[in-house]
Protein backbone atom coordinates (compact mmCIF):
# COMPACT_ATOMS: atom_id res chain seq x y z
CA UNK A 1 0.00 0.00 0.00
CA UNK A 2 1.04 3.10 -0.39
CA UNK A 3 2.16 6.13 2.37
CA UNK A 4 1.07 9.39 2.20
CA UNK A 5 3.14 12.91 2.60
CA UNK A 6 2.24 16.27 3.03
CA UNK A 7 5.57 18.97 2.95
CA UNK A 8 4.76 22.14 4.41
CA UNK A 9 5.88 24.79 3.37
CA UNK A 10 5.80 28.91 3.11
CA UNK A 11 7.43 31.98 4.24
CA UNK A 12 8.31 32.00 7.96
CA UNK A 13 5.68 32.96 10.48
CA UNK A 14 3.36 32.31 8.06
CA UNK A 15 1.78 29.37 10.30
CA UNK A 16 3.67 25.88 9.31
CA UNK A 17 3.40 24.60 12.94
CA UNK A 18 0.64 25.97 13.59
CA UNK A 19 -0.92 24.27 11.09
CA UNK A 20 0.38 20.87 11.91
CA UNK A 21 -0.55 21.23 15.36
CA UNK A 22 -4.08 21.76 14.44
CA UNK A 23 -4.28 18.87 11.55
CA UNK A 24 -2.99 16.04 14.16
CA UNK A 25 -5.51 17.46 16.82
CA UNK A 26 -8.20 17.23 13.79
CA UNK A 27 -7.21 14.00 12.60
CA UNK A 28 -7.31 12.26 16.34
CA UNK A 29 -10.93 13.73 16.59
CA UNK A 30 -11.61 11.92 13.03
CA UNK A 31 -9.50 8.97 14.30
CA UNK A 32 -7.03 9.14 11.38
CA UNK A 33 -3.37 8.71 12.94
CA UNK A 34 -0.92 11.38 11.65
CA UNK A 35 2.46 11.95 12.34
CA UNK A 36 4.92 15.22 11.85
CA UNK A 37 8.37 14.67 10.95
CA UNK A 38 10.16 18.69 11.81
CA UNK A 39 12.58 19.40 8.78
CA UNK A 40 13.36 23.11 10.20
CA UNK A 41 17.04 22.76 11.97
CA UNK A 42 16.28 26.49 13.25
CA UNK A 43 12.84 25.21 15.16
CA UNK A 44 13.22 26.12 18.80
CA UNK A 45 9.63 24.74 20.17
CA UNK A 46 6.55 22.91 18.63
CA UNK A 47 3.45 21.94 21.11
CA UNK A 48 3.19 18.13 19.56
CA UNK A 49 5.24 14.86 19.11
CA UNK A 50 7.19 14.54 16.24
CA UNK A 51 8.14 10.98 15.15
CA UNK A 52 11.64 12.15 13.64
CA UNK A 53 13.17 16.20 14.54
CA UNK A 54 16.30 17.08 11.90
CA UNK A 55 17.71 18.58 15.09
CA UNK A 56 19.00 15.45 16.07
CA UNK A 57 21.15 15.15 12.74
CA UNK A 58 21.77 18.31 12.34
CA UNK A 59 21.62 22.05 14.20
CA UNK A 60 22.09 25.63 12.93
CA UNK A 61 23.05 26.90 15.80
CA UNK A 62 26.28 24.13 16.22
CA UNK A 63 26.75 24.92 12.28
CA UNK A 64 27.51 29.10 13.17
CA UNK A 65 29.36 28.07 16.14
CA UNK A 66 31.62 26.14 14.47
CA UNK A 67 34.62 28.35 13.66
CA UNK A 68 36.15 26.72 10.37
CA UNK A 69 32.64 26.99 8.39
CA UNK A 70 31.51 30.95 9.62
CA UNK A 71 28.04 30.39 8.49
CA UNK A 72 25.53 33.04 9.37
CA UNK A 73 21.90 32.23 9.92
CA UNK A 74 20.65 31.86 6.17
CA UNK A 75 23.62 30.38 5.01
CA UNK A 76 24.09 27.73 8.36
CA UNK A 77 20.17 26.83 7.30
CA UNK A 78 21.14 25.76 3.89
CA UNK A 79 23.83 24.00 4.77
CA UNK A 80 22.18 21.66 6.83
CA UNK A 81 19.60 20.83 4.83
CA UNK A 82 22.68 20.03 1.81
CA UNK A 83 24.11 17.73 4.82
CA UNK A 84 20.56 16.63 5.26
CA UNK A 85 20.18 15.87 1.68
CA UNK A 86 23.57 13.52 2.11
CA UNK A 87 22.04 11.43 4.74
CA UNK A 88 18.25 10.44 3.36
CA UNK A 89 19.00 7.50 4.76
CA UNK A 90 18.82 8.67 8.40
CA UNK A 91 15.35 9.71 7.42
CA UNK A 92 14.40 6.53 6.17
CA UNK A 93 15.42 4.42 9.18
CA UNK A 94 13.38 7.44 11.07
CA UNK A 95 9.96 6.66 9.16
CA UNK A 96 10.48 2.97 9.35
CA UNK A 97 8.54 1.00 7.12
CA UNK A 98 4.67 0.92 8.02
CA UNK A 99 2.40 0.92 5.34
CA UNK A 100 -0.17 3.35 4.72
CA UNK A 101 1.42 5.91 6.55
CA UNK A 102 0.35 9.72 6.62
CA UNK A 103 3.02 12.16 8.04
CA UNK A 104 3.01 16.28 7.63
CA UNK A 105 6.87 16.88 7.12
CA UNK A 106 6.88 20.57 8.65
CA UNK A 107 9.64 22.79 6.44
CA UNK A 108 12.04 25.78 6.89
CA UNK A 109 10.87 28.79 5.64
CA UNK A 110 13.75 30.35 3.25
CA UNK A 111 12.16 30.61 0.03
CA UNK A 112 15.38 30.06 -1.85
CA UNK A 113 15.03 26.20 -0.39
CA UNK A 114 12.05 25.97 -3.02
CA UNK A 115 13.39 28.17 -6.28
CA UNK A 116 16.88 27.68 -7.22
CA UNK A 117 18.39 25.14 -4.92
CA UNK A 118 17.88 21.03 -5.34
CA UNK A 119 17.23 19.68 -1.62
CA UNK A 120 13.62 19.99 -1.53
CA UNK A 121 13.21 18.87 -5.23
CA UNK A 122 15.97 15.59 -4.06
CA UNK A 123 13.65 14.84 -0.89
CA UNK A 124 10.23 14.95 -2.75
CA UNK A 125 12.19 12.13 -5.03
CA UNK A 126 13.55 10.28 -2.46
CA UNK A 127 9.74 10.25 -0.83
CA UNK A 128 8.32 8.81 -4.07
CA UNK A 129 10.95 6.24 -4.09
CA UNK A 130 9.84 5.47 -0.54
CA UNK A 131 5.74 4.84 -2.36
CA UNK A 132 4.74 7.96 -0.93
CA UNK A 133 2.41 10.40 -2.46
CA UNK A 134 3.33 13.87 -1.87
CA UNK A 135 1.37 17.13 -1.89
CA UNK A 136 2.54 20.51 -1.52
CA UNK A 137 0.91 22.39 0.83
CA UNK A 138 2.22 26.66 0.97
CA UNK A 139 0.78 28.75 3.22
CA UNK A 140 0.59 32.37 3.19
CA UNK A 141 -0.20 34.65 6.38
CA UNK A 142 -3.74 36.10 5.27
CA UNK A 143 -2.77 39.54 7.22
CA UNK A 144 -0.20 40.04 4.58
CA UNK A 145 -2.38 39.51 1.77
CA UNK A 146 -4.68 42.46 2.12
CA UNK A 147 -3.32 44.15 -1.03
CA UNK A 148 -3.39 43.06 -4.53
CA UNK A 149 0.30 43.70 -5.04
CA UNK A 150 1.38 41.53 -1.71
CA UNK A 151 -1.69 39.59 -3.23
CA UNK A 152 1.15 39.19 -6.56
CA UNK A 153 3.87 38.41 -4.85
CA UNK A 154 2.27 35.90 -2.71
CA UNK A 155 1.37 33.85 -5.71
CA UNK A 156 4.63 34.24 -7.17
CA UNK A 157 6.10 32.56 -4.30
CA UNK A 158 3.43 29.39 -4.59
CA UNK A 159 4.00 29.24 -8.07
CA UNK A 160 7.96 29.15 -7.72
CA UNK A 161 7.11 25.74 -5.16
CA UNK A 162 4.97 24.14 -7.36
CA UNK A 163 7.13 24.69 -10.47
CA UNK A 164 10.45 23.69 -8.66
CA UNK A 165 8.85 20.93 -6.96
CA UNK A 166 6.47 19.25 -9.68
CA UNK A 167 3.56 17.86 -7.29
CA UNK A 168 0.22 18.44 -6.06
CA UNK A 169 0.07 21.72 -4.60
CA UNK A 170 -2.89 23.03 -2.35
CA UNK A 171 -2.49 26.89 -1.44
CA UNK A 172 -3.22 28.21 1.96
CA UNK A 173 -4.40 31.42 3.38
CA UNK A 174 -3.75 31.04 7.18
CA UNK A 175 -4.54 32.83 10.09
CA UNK A 176 -8.00 33.81 9.23
CA UNK A 177 -9.06 34.08 12.82
CA UNK A 178 -6.87 36.69 13.58
CA UNK A 179 -8.51 38.97 11.22
CA UNK A 180 -11.56 41.02 11.74
CA UNK A 181 -14.88 40.68 10.17
CA UNK A 182 -14.02 43.55 7.43
CA UNK A 183 -10.36 42.14 7.12
CA UNK A 184 -12.36 38.82 6.17
CA UNK A 185 -14.91 40.23 3.89
CA UNK A 186 -12.11 42.03 1.68
CA UNK A 187 -9.68 38.93 1.73
CA UNK A 188 -13.03 36.78 0.04
CA UNK A 189 -12.00 38.31 -3.38
CA UNK A 190 -8.54 36.96 -2.78
CA UNK A 191 -9.42 33.78 -2.18
CA UNK A 192 -10.76 33.00 -5.86
CA UNK A 193 -8.83 36.25 -7.79
CA UNK A 194 -9.66 38.17 -11.11
CA UNK A 195 -6.15 38.86 -11.91
CA UNK A 196 -6.98 41.78 -14.31
CA UNK A 197 -9.53 43.42 -12.16
CA UNK A 198 -6.83 43.30 -9.29
CA UNK A 199 -4.22 45.33 -12.12
CA UNK A 200 -6.68 47.57 -12.57
CA UNK A 201 -7.14 48.52 -9.48
CA UNK A 202 -3.26 48.70 -8.22
CA UNK A 203 -2.62 50.31 -11.60
CA UNK A 204 -2.80 53.37 -10.71
CA UNK A 205 0.39 52.79 -7.59
CA UNK A 206 2.51 51.90 -10.71
CA UNK A 207 4.34 54.54 -12.32
CA UNK A 208 6.97 52.60 -15.13
CA UNK A 209 5.22 51.52 -18.05
CA UNK A 210 7.72 48.41 -17.99
CA UNK A 211 6.83 47.07 -14.66
CA UNK A 212 2.78 47.94 -15.29
CA UNK A 213 3.29 45.88 -18.71
CA UNK A 214 4.84 42.92 -16.98
CA UNK A 215 2.00 43.05 -14.14
CA UNK A 216 -0.44 43.06 -16.33
CA UNK A 217 1.41 39.25 -18.36
CA UNK A 218 1.82 37.99 -14.63
CA UNK A 219 -1.70 38.93 -14.07
CA UNK A 220 -2.78 37.76 -17.29
CA UNK A 221 -0.64 33.74 -17.20
CA UNK A 222 -1.88 33.42 -13.65
CA UNK A 223 -5.98 34.16 -14.21
CA UNK A 224 -6.01 32.57 -17.73
CA UNK A 225 -4.54 29.22 -16.54
CA UNK A 226 -6.35 29.19 -13.47
CA UNK A 227 -2.90 28.26 -12.14
CA UNK A 228 -3.36 29.48 -7.80
CA UNK A 229 -5.59 28.97 -5.86
CA UNK A 230 -6.11 29.66 -2.15
CA UNK A 231 -8.16 27.57 0.40
CA UNK A 232 -8.77 30.29 3.87
CA UNK A 233 -7.98 28.17 7.02
CA UNK A 234 -9.39 28.83 10.33
CA UNK A 235 -7.66 27.12 13.33
CA UNK A 236 -11.37 27.79 15.47
CA UNK A 237 -13.53 26.10 12.32
CA UNK A 238 -13.77 22.35 12.20
CA UNK A 239 -15.68 22.09 8.83
CA UNK A 240 -13.16 24.71 7.22
CA UNK A 241 -10.23 22.34 8.29
CA UNK A 242 -12.18 19.25 6.95
CA UNK A 243 -12.46 21.01 3.66
CA UNK A 244 -8.44 21.55 3.36
CA UNK A 245 -7.91 17.95 4.35
CA UNK A 246 -10.11 16.71 2.02
CA UNK A 247 -9.05 19.09 -0.41
CA UNK A 248 -5.60 17.38 0.07
CA UNK A 249 -6.55 14.15 0.43
CA UNK A 250 -7.97 14.30 -2.95
CA UNK A 251 -4.87 15.51 -4.74
CA UNK A 252 -3.05 12.50 -3.07
CA UNK A 253 -5.84 10.06 -3.39
CA UNK A 254 -5.96 9.14 -0.30
CA UNK A 255 -8.47 6.32 0.93
CA UNK A 256 -8.53 5.00 -2.56
CA UNK A 257 -6.60 1.81 -1.34
CA UNK A 258 -8.42 1.06 1.87
CA UNK A 259 -10.47 -2.20 1.59
CA UNK A 260 -14.31 -1.43 0.91
CA UNK A 261 -16.06 -3.55 3.82
CA UNK A 262 -19.87 -4.80 2.77
CA UNK A 263 -22.01 -3.80 5.04
CA UNK A 264 -23.89 -6.19 6.91
CA UNK A 265 -27.55 -7.54 5.65
CA UNK A 266 -30.35 -7.45 7.31
CA UNK A 267 -31.76 -11.14 7.76
CA UNK A 268 -35.48 -10.37 5.61
CA UNK A 269 -38.44 -12.49 7.42
CA UNK A 270 -40.33 -14.81 5.16
CA UNK A 271 -42.84 -12.81 2.60
CA UNK A 272 -45.77 -15.37 3.54
CA UNK A 273 -45.39 -14.95 7.12
CA UNK A 274 -48.69 -15.38 9.09
CA UNK A 275 -48.23 -13.45 12.38
CA UNK A 276 -51.80 -14.81 13.64
CA UNK A 277 -50.66 -18.22 12.71
CA UNK A 278 -47.47 -18.13 14.96
CA UNK A 279 -49.48 -16.72 18.03
CA UNK A 280 -52.61 -19.08 17.34
CA UNK A 281 -49.81 -22.19 17.41
CA UNK A 282 -48.28 -20.47 20.48
CA UNK A 283 -51.37 -20.17 22.48
CA UNK A 284 -52.59 -24.00 21.83
CA UNK A 285 -49.12 -25.10 22.17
Amino acid sequence: MPRYAQLVMGPAGSGKSTYCSTMVQHSESLNRSVQVVNLDPAAEHFDYPVMADIRELIQVDDVMEDDSLRFGPNGGLVFCMEYFANNFDWLEESLGHVEDDYILFDCPGQIELYTHLPVMKQLVEQLQQWEFRVCGVFLVDSQFMVESFKFISGVMAALSAMVSLEIPQVNIMTKMDLLSPKAKKEIEKYLDPDMYSMMEDGSNTIRSKKFKKLTKAICGLIDDYSIVRFLPFDRTDEEGINIVLQHIDFSIQYGEDLEFKEPKEVEEEPANLNYDEIFQDKVNG
